[in-house]
């Protein structure tokens, strides 16, 4: 199921930080993906649903370069993968293996899929890059998957970074990383998170025009007043 449109455009000006604070509001501290970070430094904020990947420890019989023609595959489940998704894969934060290089890459994105997030690392760093396909992980490692993980299949809960992402979860990713949002809070979330941003933003605008921070952030009664009275 493809995400709205208009979720889309109001969550892609909502940073990953302010997305933690809202998040943290309604009881949730473990949304942020740790060592899932842009490989961009100037990495446009991206907005989808989690189409999960996952593996576990490399085991001789199983991680074999033949295993990549079996039916559960990598290359399998690239192709079961819808335009738009952002493929979140659980890597057990292994870093010594890469997980795709510049071949799988390419055809992710040839199908529209908008981002690859990971707790783990790439290979072919410069084929993945001239890709275009947006990535964030831990870093980059030469030796292929099978050096150190076993691929065991896609669309079914994994935990990345630390997060527990369930298939079709909505993602939001920048400079700052990789944030989850579970699918269903995702109306009350949306509302809040465009809220929180335009107040922080108006927090920025006093700030600079040198209004001491006790009694702004957070804001006393008075100050919300004002900002109450600067959005009508």
């Amino acid at each position: 199921m493809s995400l709205d449109p208009a979720v889309v455009e109001a969550l892609s000006h909502v940073s990953t930080a302010t997305l933690t604070t809202v998040l943290l509001k309604k009881g949730l501290r473990n949304v942020w993906m740790r060592g899932a970070l842009p490989l961009r430094t100037d990495q446009t904020r991206l907005v989808g649903r989690a189409f999960t990947l996952r593996f576990v420890p490399a085991r001789e019989d199983l991680a074999t370069p033949a295993s990549w023609g079996s039916p559960i595959s990598t290359r399998a489940a690239i192709e079961a993968m819808p335009e738009g998704v952002i493929c979140v894969v659980d890597t057990m934060g292994v870093k010594d293996a890469g997980i795709f290089g510049d071949i799988l890459c390419a055809r992710m994105a040839k199908r529209g899929v908008a981002a690859l997030i990971t707790d783990g690392v790439v290979r072919d760093i410069e084929g993945v890059m001239g890709t275009g396909l947006p990535v964030w992980a831990s870093g980059v490692a030469a030796p292929p998957s099978v050096a150190g993980l076993t691929f065991v299949g896609w669309q079914e809960p994994i935990g990345c970074g630390g997060v527990a992402v369930f298939p079709d979860d909505i993602v939001v990713a920048d400079r700052d990383g990789a944030v989850l949002i579970p699918k269903d809070l995702l109306d009350a979330v949306v509302p809040e998170a465009v809220e929180q941003e335009r107040m922080e933003g108006w927090i920025m605008e006093e700030v600079g025009r040198g209004v001491p921070l006790p009694g702004l952030y957070p804001m006393n009664a008075e100050t919300k007043a004002r900002y109450e009275a600067s959005k009508k």
